[in-house]
């Protein structure tokens, strides 16, 4: 890397300011194995912090309801303003968790802190019913959803997100998870939704209801369709909620259940197997320049769409197939071509609905402001530590790159079972 790159590279890649405000981002350069691990990571943290910061700040203060805009489809936002701020903090969690938990130092920790006392304190805001900001936990369908991205992130940080918070914040929110129950999840991804509030409590209460899980696991079973893939329900969706919903949650229910020494070790190993080859599939589908084939419901969750092997890669089960270098380089191209684009976020830093930009027709009409935040899941991988291979590997050449890039590649294989 020559000067003047370097010197592009270190502008766009320098801290949140003190005032909290974050520079707009530059582009990527034009040859990915030119930046390293250590560069990655300080993208990946302060577009992280740039997502997060005004959902989590806004209810710490008690002032989310206050200042969050609703974006939705047309005729549609008396509904969602009713349930998008939940939707806010439990996607946003999700993705963040992870990073919370991890072992970091320097000013990467200060901003870590920093986040988790402001995540902390947004969940003791909104589980509080005397708070301004109290979130709706029973009321319509959508709340079950959003209460299990919430569980999600506990399990995926369980010192910083449960272990920290008072003892009343604590009693506020299983009320909340428990609350959820009410709701009856459809006969399709949702039953995961009703197994990992179940997961979290099983895991911080020491009970939860088995059968909300058991059930949802031996459809998800009875579902699978073969080389990694479920179905959404009984039929096949050809969506990314194998990767938004699905595969991710499944894992880390059967992982809990496990732990707890209620399910077979056995089963996991399956599930996971099933999932290292859908982690090869999305690795495949991120094309030369980040973009990624534009199908299916929820494509305003943008890079969203590759949890899965976000997940994959922070739980150090990346198959053969995928070198740490280059599925790193990979989700770096996917993040950048989402979240960079032109009018992402409005003038005070809020997500707009679209997939590359702004682009309101794209949502659906259960799609609104708080939605959007499930981007935040593309990051996990920030939950290793920086000296962990996915960070100090070199960048490499992810697989279309080198197809389209006229190297040679080895063929790809299905997988059986």
């Amino acid at each position: 890397m020559n000067r003047r790159s370097f010197t592009r590279l270190f502008s766009a890649l320098s801290w949140t300011s003190a005032t909290g405000s974050v520079a707009t981002l530059s582009p990527y350069p034009a040859s990915a194995k030119s930046v390293s691990g250590a560069d990655d990571r300080t993208y990946w943290t302060r577009t992280l912090v740039k997502v997060a910061e005004p959902v989590l700040s806004a209810l710490a203060q008690g002032r989310l309801k206050a200042t969050m805009p609703v974006e939705s489809a047309p005729g549609q936002r008396d509904s969602r303003v009713k349930v998008s701020y939940l939707e806010a903090l439990g996607r946003t969690l999700a993705g963040l968790a992870p990073w919370l938990e991890a072992s970091t130092a320097g000013q990467e920790q200060v901003q870590q802190q920093r986040l988790a006392d402001l995540a902390r304190q947004a969940i003791t805001k909104g589980v509080d019913p005397a708070s301004p900001d109290y979130l709706n936990f029973t009321e319509g369908g959508q709340p079950l959803v959003d209460a299990a991205f919430l569980a999600h992130a506990l399990l995926r940080a369980p010192v910083q997100l449960w272990s920290k918070l008072d003892k009343a914040a604590q009693a506020n929110l299983i009320q909340a998870l428990q609350a959820s129950r009410t709701i009856k999840p459809g006969y399709n991804n949702w039953l995961l939704f009703s197994a990992m509030v179940e997961a979290a409590l099983l895991k911080f209460t020491g009970s939860g209801d088995e059968m909300r899980m058991d059930y949802a696991i031996r459809e998800h079973m009875a579902w699978y369709k073969g080389d990694g893939a479920y179905g959404d329900g009984p039929d096949f969706h050809w969506d990314y909620y194998n990767s938004f919903v699905i595969q991710p949650m499944l894992l880390d229910i059967v992982q809990t259940l496990v732990q707890a020494g209620k399910a077979d070790k056995a089963l996991y190993e399956t599930v996971l197997v099933r999932a290292r080859r859908y982690a090869i599939v999305q690795e495949r589908l991120i094309g030369p320049d980040g973009s990624f084939a534009a199908f299916g419901r929820s494509l305003a969750y943008r890079c969203g769409a590759f949890q899965l092997l976000a997940q994959v890669a922070l739980q150090n089960q990346l198959p053969p197939e995928l070198t740490a270098g280059q599925v790193r380089n990979a989700l770096t191209a996917v993040i950048r071509r989402t979240m960079e684009a032109p009018n992402t976020f409005d003038k005070n830093g809020w997500l707009q609905i679209g997939l590359c930009g702004h682009q309101p027709s794209i949502g659906e009409t259960y799609i609104s402001t708080g939605s959007l935040y499930l981007c935040s899941v593309a990051f996990l991988p920030l939950g290793l530590p920086a000296a962990d291979p996915f960070w100090t590997a070199a960048g490499e050449d992810w697989t279309a790159k080198k197809i389209w890039g006229g190297q040679d590649v080895k063929p790809d294989h299905a997988v059986k079972g």
